[in-house]
């Protein structure tokens, strides 16, 4: 499955490391500019920067800039915002792929863990989401992507910070996509089909053992985002996509 994003703008958070580093890096191999977008300004405990997958893109001649954001602060995002339509014109795409990651049970939850996961990865996609909407607007249609998780469908295996989240995350896409389709923008939510073994993964899997068949290789997302990331209200809208089948 191919896709030509020549000519466009791709605004992705979260694009450190990991799925998002992924994601930028195969949208921008498709032809799109993309501003590469997180907090991470330099290396901490997990490794990625904004600078380091703004350069890679750059060296094997893709357009990047590192754009800092931290997707809690709506001043932050619309600064970054800013800072991409002022070096690219405008912006066609986002990618709402910031995330953290809590697997614990309810019981045992810190209420600041609950709440970092409701400010990251609901408040940073809503935030993202309402500072780009009037840039795609502008260039008369685009797509806007949300990165969510199988997780949300897994209500046999109980509950937790990170499944609620990106619940309502996907209702909040879901809804989106009938109040955007008069200004033809596609809004869609792409998840892993499996287990994608990230660094915040690895960081925060809270010792969960993955059998090999359930893991996912990062560029199936990368593969899954330039396809919706081409898209338009004329095409697919209004869904929840996982990785692997749309990728096929």
């Amino acid at each position: 499955m191919t896709q030509s994003l020549a000519g466009k703008v791709a605004f992705v958070a979260g694009a450190s490391r990991g799925i998002g580093a992924t994601v930028a890096k195969s949208l921008a191999e498709a032809g799109a500019a993309v501003a590469v977008a997180a907090r991470s300004e330099q290396r901490g405990k997990l490794p990625g920067t904004i600078s380091s997958v703004a350069d890679d893109i750059v060296a094997t001649g893709g357009r990047a800039i590192p754009v800092p954001c931290d997707v809690t602060s709506e001043e932050s995002v619309n600064a970054a915002v800013a800072a991409t339509v002022a070096e690219f014109g405008g912006i066609d795409i986002l990618v709402a792929n910031a995330g953290v990651l809590w697997l614990g049970p309810v019981e045992s939850t810190p209420l600041k863990r609950w709440q970092l996961c409701l400010d990251v990865n609901l408040t940073g996609v809503f935030l993202a989401t309402k500072a780009v909407i009037p840039h795609v607007r502008e260039r008369g249609g685009g797509s806007l992507i949300a990165v969510t998780t199988t997780g949300v469908n897994m209500i046999d295996q109980g509950a937790n910070a990170y499944w609620v989240s990106k619940a309502a995350a996907e209702r909040l896409y879901l809804g989106l996509a009938a109040d955007l389709r008069a200004d033809n923008i596609a809004v869609n939510c792409l998840s892993p089909s499996r287990v994608v073994l990230t660094e915040g993964w690895q960081a925060g899997g809270g010792g969960f053992e993955i059998p090999p068949e359930m893991v996912e290789p990062p560029e199936a997302m990368g593969t899954a985002a330039v396809w919706l990331a081409g898209q338009d209200a004329s095409g697919i809208t209004g869904t929840i996509q996982r990785s692997e089948e749309l990728a096929t």
